[in-house]
């Protein structure tokens, strides 16, 4: 039988038969994935074959994985030398960050960004709580939107709060796989409350003490809004690593930088102190902003990226 895992727990899986019933499923053996480590050989969104055991329980056994389309994955928290991958066989990623209660930094909105870049996932920025904006933070996020909007990411400003902006979001959504992600109280459980009500997700208040979401999402879960649309939740990212990406490509994965690659003195050029470089006199100019320069020499030097 084949099927779409719609939910990870470890050593338990969720899939889902071409016939939409589900079945509790796990691995038979250990499976690698041409020679990539990972903490977690299958994924939510991969597309499985299994067969139904045959002792009286509705329980499967996955024996093969297919081939993925892409998938969005980062280094993983608990194995250093491994990584972690988020979900797989995606339409699109919906990235969702806020201004203001947690602050959400362009550093890891650019690293979310250059992974999503990195395996060809369209990628959208939703702007929540707008309801906490004063009339300061609301510039502010015009500034960034069109920051993000002018090399090539839509962005959406919305209120999960004040149900404001919903309408469009599900005019993303339709027929396609989307992730849904961002850090911990960022409100994503809140809008998939509101897109799909019947699903009444846990919400957690904001930390007073961090000002840092806490976790209200355990393990990753796909959900059906209609037959030809689903949304993924997934926990709340603290850090995003970058993941087997050599620093001479890292620029490949910035739109404004890809643009002008060819324009560098050396073919090789890294962007950070060469002579000739395009990119670094398009910073000076002010055609590619500072942040995201920033973001860019923050991941070729590998420094860490938690806030």
């Amino acid at each position: 039988m084949k099927g779409v895992v719609v939910k990870s727990t470890g050593s338990w899986y969720l899939v889902r038969d071409e016939k939409g019933q589900l079945h509790r499923a796990r691995l038979r053996g250990k499976f690698k994935l041409k020679g990539l480590k990972v903490s977690n050989p299958l994924a939510v969104g991969d597309r499985v074959e299994f067969d139904v055991e045959t002792t009286g329980e509705d329980t499967a056994v996955i024996h093969k994985i297919e081939d993925r389309e892409n998938y969005i994955i980062r280094q993983s928290t608990h194995k250093s030398a491994h990584a972690h991958i988020i979900a797989a066989n995606l339409d699109q990623a919906l990235l969702i960050v806020t201004l203001v209660s947690p602050r959400t930094s362009f550093g890891f909105i650019d690293r979310f960004l250059v992974t999503a870049e990195a395996y060809d996932i369209p990628t959208v920025l939703v702007f929540n709580k707008t309801d906490l904006y004063d009339d300061d933070i609301r510039e502010y996020q015009r500034q960034i939107s069109y920051m993000y909007e002018q090399i090539g990411y839509k962005s959406l400003a919305v209120s999960a709060q004040n149900n404001e902006g919903i309408e469009s979001i599900n005019a993303l959504l339709h027929g396609k796989t989307t992730l849904l992600s961002g850090h911990s109280g960022v409100g994503k459980s809140s809008l998939i409350n509101l897109i799909v009500p019947d699903l009444d997700l846990k919400t957690s208040e904001i930390s007073n003490f961090s000002d840092k979401g806490v976790h209200t999402t355990t393990f990753a879960e796909m959900f059906e809004i209609d037959p030809e649309t689903f949304v993924i939740d997934t926990p709340g990212i603290k850090e995003l690593g970058i993941v087997d990406i050599p620093k001479n490509q890292l620029g490949h994965y910035f739109p404004e930088m890809r643009q002008l690659m060819n324009k560098c003195r050396f073919n090789n050029c890294t962007h950070f102190n060469e002579p000739g470089c395009a990119v670094i006199q398009a910073v000076r100019n002010s055609e590619i902003s500072l942040s995201r320069y920033e973001s860019y020499l923050s991941m070729l030097h590998g420094d860490d990226n938690r806030k």
